[in-house]
């Protein structure tokens, strides 16, 4: 079942809007994500230090995990939107 786009609820009442940026999930994914690539440049750039970690570059695969964290938060912002009435704020 397609989702309403019309801008009003499905009883015709008040327009509504996304939250957008406000929505919770864009601002995890986007710091998750911020996070994700400053830890994959370190594994990439940086000395990995494998010796304290058993062989295994830490930072690298911890960042991609991050990135891959980020992109389902962002992923699921973008398909399943939060609707905000316009008067929501008046309230």
């Amino acid at each position: 079942m397609p989702e309403n786009t019309t801008g009003r609820d499905s009883t015709g009442g008040a327009r509504r809007h996304q939250a957008g940026a406000f929505d919770i999930r864009n601002i995890i994914g986007w710091l998750i994500g911020a996070y994700g690539v400053i830890l994959v440049l370190m594994g990439l750039l940086a000395d990995p230090e494998t010796d304290k970690t058993g062989g295994v570059n830490a930072n690298l695969w911890a960042g991609l995990a991050m990135l891959v964290v980020s992109a389902v938060f962002l992923g699921w912002a973008r398909l399943r939107p939060v609707y905000v009435p316009d008067g929501a704020a008046d309230d």
